[in-house]
């Protein structure tokens, strides 16, 4: 009997730490506070040459949810030592709790299209991408 009742106890504490499924309205308020103000900073490579890049600092604003799956990242980017506002609608998919950015055949002025799937988890990111002529893999940390 008391092998029954501290069994019983085991699964009742066990049950009861078991943390709920976030929604997919806390899920999307998650996002937002993740990207705001934030910075990606890291590096990539091509897929055809050895090595790293230099360091990359993608900086984004804010996000903001438009419908459906599609989002606004109000990001800038550093073009001849100059910073220009670059507002990016992108596609985010959730894999269970982890928002990855889709993007497939995105014009982005003055630089060409680009496919990518890039995945944020806590502080840190991680993805793949394609342009006309290259393709490659990316890294990196969030950074507040």
């Amino acid at each position: 009997m008391k092998q029954l009742l501290l069994a019983l106890m085991i699964l009742s504490t066990l049950s009861c730490s078991k943390r709920a499924d976030p929604t997919a309205v806390q899920l999307e308020k998650d996002f937002e506070q993740m990207m705001a103000g934030c910075t990606l900073v890291g590096h990539s490579m091509q897929s055809n040459r050895e090595g790293l890049s230099g360091e990359e600092r993608y900086e984004i604003a804010k996000a903001t949810k438009v419908s459906g799956d599609t989002w606004l990242l109000q990001s800038t980017m550093k073009i001849g030592g100059k910073q220009w506002p670059l507002p990016l609608p992108v596609t985010i998919k959730w894999a269970g709790d982890t928002p990855v950015i889709t993007v497939t055949d995105l014009a982005i002025p003055g630089m060409g299209s680009y496919t990518a799937r890039v995945v944020l988890y806590r502080d840190q990111y991680a993805g793949t991408w394609s342009g006309k002529t290259a393709s490659g893999q990316l890294f990196g940390k969030i950074v507040h």
